[in-house]
């Protein structure tokens, strides 16, 4: 018994807009198109996200910044380079996406813990009984000028307590923001089943703003979870292992 996998991220996007808990904390998301790309960029000029539809590890991800000089800024990896006009902007992400689909997501601002960006990860687990339940959340610290807070590129993970600490959050704030997300975990979890069957694992990945609002991302079917042994505290990589061997799952790769 293993658990579903579906890549196919604006499919996902789209399930979640059909849900009346999970709609306010989608951002603004459209297929990749040259008036899809105008639009975003006049709404959310200081960032928007073009991402694959399918893909993982933070991969083939760019970000784009409209300049006051009504130029535009185009930041992928480590590299960065100007475009003149909003033309040559969206021939080089034709160029750079190929054939494969892409989105324009608004980008989050994000909040940050002890002078470093950051975004959560919630993971969600069926139980043998079929109730979907939120099994961890853990944060992914990200390094300057890098694109995205993920693991693979460079980002490092420390508990959600940590994180939520070092942004100067309350403990009493702490702990009804924990409560939000294991909510909105299992609302993720439901609102799968209600368009495919055989889902037994889910990962969100969940921004925080500046005015601590929380963002759905994305959501993975095939969620990484191994890069919590690395912490000290592997409390929450056993718990997430010993759910995920009842669906046959014997690492988190």
């Amino acid at each position: 018994m293993t658990s579903l996998t579906y890549n196919d991220k604006w499919g996902k996007t789209k399930w979640l807009l059909g849900s009346k808990a999970l709609k306010p904390h989608v951002p603004d998301t459209k297929p990749f198109t040259r008036s899809g790309l105008q639009t975003m960029l006049q709404r959310y000029p200081s960032s928007v996200y073009f991402k694959p539809t399918r893909g993982s590890g933070g991969n083939g991800i760019a970000r784009i910044e409209r300049l006051a000089s009504g130029k535009y800024l185009l930041h992928h990896g480590e590299k960065k380079r100007v475009l003149t006009s909003l033309g040559s902007l969206h021939a080089e992400l034709k160029r750079f996406a190929g054939r494969r689909p892409y989105l324009l997501q608004r980008g989050i601002h994000l909040l940050k813990s002890q002078g470093k960006p950051f975004d959560l990860r919630v993971m969600v687990q069926k139980t043998s009984r079929g109730r979907w339940l939120s099994t961890g959340i853990f944060a992914k610290l990200g390094r300057p000028g890098k694109v995205v807070n993920n693991y693979h590129q460079g980002g490092r993970i420390v508990l959600l307590p940590t994180a939520l600490k070092g942004a100067g959050i309350s403990k009493e704030r702490r702990d009804r923001m924990k409560w939000q997300l294991k909510r909105m975990g299992t609302h993720a979890g439901r609102c799968f089943d209600r368009h495919r069957k055989g889902f037994r694992e889910l990962g969100l990945d969940v921004a925080i703003d500046r005015s601590r609002r929380m963002w759905i991302l994305e959501i993975n079917t095939r969620p990484q979870f191994y890069p919590l042994k690395a912490l000290k505290d592997k409390s929450m990589y056993h718990r997430i292992c010993r759910y995920a061997k009842q669906y046959g799952r014997t690492n988190g790769r």
